[in-house]
């Protein structure tokens, strides 16, 4: 089942207890990166769910704006091809990757439903990644 937040926006709520951390980002020039976009960047994320519900992540949207004034939109399935199934005090962590070709900062949203099929959406921290000067 596809899970679109564009699509569902009018109905989806925030969860009390329900939240994000950027636990760590860091430049990981050792990675493959375009010559368009050069510097790699890893970020380590968490999914916390101190709320009274169980919730399953469906989907993400990632907004990457950059310093030049490009935008990039990424909205998709699940969470690094997984699905998330949280309960009371549950969390999932996991790491990924972006590549960029000036500063940028992240920010977005991970769309769930409870066990009660109501949507639910938990916002996922502004963090930056900045590249590193020329040598």
């Amino acid at each position: 089942m596809a899970l679109r937040l564009a699509q569902m926006s009018a109905t989806i709520s925030e969860l009390e207890g329900l939240r994000v951390t950027v636990d760590r980002v860091s430049y990981t020039p050792q990675l493959e990166a375009p010559a368009d976009k050069p510097f790699p960047f890893v970020y380590f994320i968490t999914i916390h769910n101190d709320s009274d519900e169980t919730v399953t992540i469906k989907g993400r949207k990632w907004v990457v704006t950059d310093s030049a004034g490009g935008t990039i939109v990424v909205e998709g399935d699940g969470v690094v091809g997984k699905y998330p199934r949280l309960t009371t005090g549950g969390s999932f962590s996991y790491n990924s990757y972006h590549v960029i070709a000036c500063d940028s900062v992240a920010e977005g949203a991970f769309i769930g439903l409870t066990d009660e099929a109501k949507p639910v959406l938990v916002r996922i921290p502004r963090f930056e990644m900045k590249a590193p000067e020329a040598e």
